[in-house]
């Protein structure tokens, strides 16, 4: 499969030379049966027509959907387009794919959420498995706050009503937490945000728990490869 990662952001400070950029954590996530290509969509590259690979994924990125940044109206065009592609969107991939598709995405008002977050599975789709919950390292203060027609909520919690998502009308999935990040670049994430996220030290010590990211990595996989 001609899978293509769309880069909407880098870790800050020294995290990329310690941990790897982001796409480089979705490819040890994900593992070696796709074709991997990667395209910075931040600086404005962009596959030429969706046609180009079977399958995108969007990462994560610290640009808001609602910021007037040159390169988010060409991405989010290409979202729209990418009608028979499969689509899977990760944090800001998540909302700028519910935004493009019929949603809202706001700065949410109750502000940070960091560490590790339990997730109820709301709605079981064929390439998931029984699990009844997920807890995900998440790392954002945007939220999607309208749910994009076409679409059903498949995982929910109390702080991200919208956090996972499936449409109807297309191959396409999106969630808000980080399945990609290991507890080490979550824990060095919330360090470099110490100032703004709320009771960092217990976020940073809620890391050190069981987490579901090989199981939602399976999801993914599985999502994308048919199986």
């Amino acid at each position: 499969m001609k899978f293509a990662i769309l880069e909407t952001g880098k870790p800050p400070g020294d995290l990329a030379g310690r941990f790897g950029d982001y796409p480089a954590m979705f490819e040890r996530l994900l593992g070696p049966d796709f074709d991997y290509a990667r395209y910075d969509a931040e600086a404005g590259m962009l596959p030429a027509s969706p046609d180009d690979h079977d399958a995108y994924l969007i990462t994560g990125s610290p640009a808001g959907v609602y910021e007037q940044l040159p390169w988010l109206a060409p991405l989010t065009d290409f979202i729209r387009a990418a009608r028979g592609q499969k689509l899977v969107g990760i944090c800001f991939g998540h909302q700028i794919m519910a935004e493009a598709l019929g949603g809202q995405v706001v700065k949410s008002e109750k502000g940070w959420g960091a560490g590790l977050h339990t997730y109820s599975i709301v709605h079981r789709a064929l390439w998931m498995d029984d699990a009844p919950s997920v807890s995900i390292p998440a790392s954002h203060q945007d939220q999607v706050i309208v749910q994009p027609p076409s679409s059903t909520v498949i995982a929910a919690s109390p702080f991200t009503p919208f956090a996972g998502l499936a449409w109807r009308d297309r191959p396409a999935i999106s969630f808000q937490f980080h399945p990609e990040f290991e507890p080490d670049f979550a824990q060095a994430l919330i360090r470099e945000r110490y100032d703004v996220v709320p009771d960092p030290d217990a976020a940073i010590a809620s890391l050190h728990s069981p987490n579901d990211n090989a199981r939602v990595g399976g999801w993914i996989r599985r999502f994308l490869l048919g199986s």
